[in-house]
């Protein structure tokens, strides 16, 4: 990696830096927890409001409400300063990006892999795989762009664009490939979903943000944003403990499910950040754009896939599992991606001229 992506390493909080660490205990403690204590694991999960489990979607909230904090909407106005990476972006998210990870959980989970999964969870790994790639990142892509010296601007302009697409789209994308692969589609609860984990969300943050900001300015919200970073990805964590309670005699019973699951999750990745960063060269885009546009497609809106994979088909499922599995991988991945735009940054300019 880069020196100059370094000291950005080297400012990551401990969560951010150790995530897949962190995971992996979760994953580690939720399993002990589910064989020691099932009763009480058991009666969280009953636990029920019109299909959305409450201590999980109060979690959710905890989750994302401090990513949301970050996004400053009025960012949609600088769209026309970086037409270029912006057309990128949103070709790879909504156009390239959900439909390959269709193609790919089809190839490989209702194919390839298909003898060595459980047989009635296939549909479920393949929905938890699209519900995974339709939501694009909002948080970590800060983290992934800080590290490549991206353009700050660019990638706030490119997130706050994202998010407002999210609100309308993620709702039908995910209903059209769930339909197209033979899924049926609980549209009650993905509506209600979109609504409880974007769009209140989104709601909230910004009344928040708008709050904080008229009474301490800027600082005041840095502030705030340093104190409450922490419990989102604690409320992450907490959510995989009990994700991984109900998963537990699953996982002991098939170890070789997650490895598979990370296959097609692991090609997108790289698909997409290469397409995206070779458009932007390709149409003479900066570097320090080029790298925020690729990162972005790269990685996803984890905690609303897992949120959404919960309350559309439980925590049991193959599809809570196969959103996981997402989250385990995207930071030694995600820095590799980084590792690769830092390195080629020579190449790229000479092309991009």
């Amino acid at each position: 990696m880069s020196a100059a992506a370094a000291p950005a390493i080297a400012g990551m909080s401990i969560f951010e830096r150790y995530l897949t660490l962190w995971v992996a205990v979760c994953i580690v403690a939720g399993v002990v927890l589910g064989q020691v204590f099932p009763a009480p694991i058991q009666a969280l999960g009953r636990m029920e409001f019109a299909r959305v489990n409450l201590p999980v979607g109060a979690l959710i909230w905890v989750m994302i409400i401090p990513m949301l904090l970050k996004i400053d909407f009025g960012a949609l106005g600088q769209v026309r300063d970086h037409v270029r990476g912006i057309a990128v972006t949103l070709v790879v998210n909504w156009l390239v990006k959900p439909f390959s990870m269709a193609l790919l959980a089809w190839v490989f989970i209702r194919g390839v892999f298909a003898p060595y999964l459980p047989a009635d969870q296939l549909d479920s790994y393949v929905a938890g795989l699209i519900l995974l790639a339709a939501a694009p990142c909002t948080a970590m892509v800060f983290v992934w762009s800080r590290l490549t010296n991206g353009d700050p601007y660019f990638t706030l302009t490119q997130v706050a664009l994202n998010d407002t697409i999210m609100v309308f789209a993620f709702a039908p994308i995910v209903a059209l490939l769930l339909g197209v692969a033979s899924i049926t589609v609980p549209w009650d609860t993905l509506l209600t979903s979109v609504v409880l984990y974007i769009v209140v969300p989104v709601i909230v943050a910004q009344a928040l943000r708008a709050r904080v900001l008229a009474r301490g300015g800027k600082p005041a919200l840095d502030a705030l944003l340093h104190r409450i970073q922490p419990w989102s990805v604690a409320a992450l964590l907490a959510t995989l403990v009990l994700l991984f309670g109900f998963q537990g005699k699953q996982i002991l019973d098939q170890p070789l499910v997650i490895a598979l699951l990370a296959v097609p999750i692991l090609i997108q990745v790289f698909l997409n950040s290469g397409l995206a960063y070779l458009a932007n060269r390709a149409l003479g885009e900066r570097h320090n754009v080029a790298c925020p546009s690729a990162l972005i497609g790269a990685s996803n809106f984890f905690e609303l896939a897992v949120a959404a994979a919960i309350s559309l088909f439980g925590f049991q499922s193959g599809a809570a599992l196969a959103t996981v599995v997402g989250v385990l991988i995207e930071v030694p991945v995600m820095l590799l991606v980084v590792r690769v735009a830092n390195a080629s940054r020579g190449w790229y300019e000479r092309g991009a001229r």
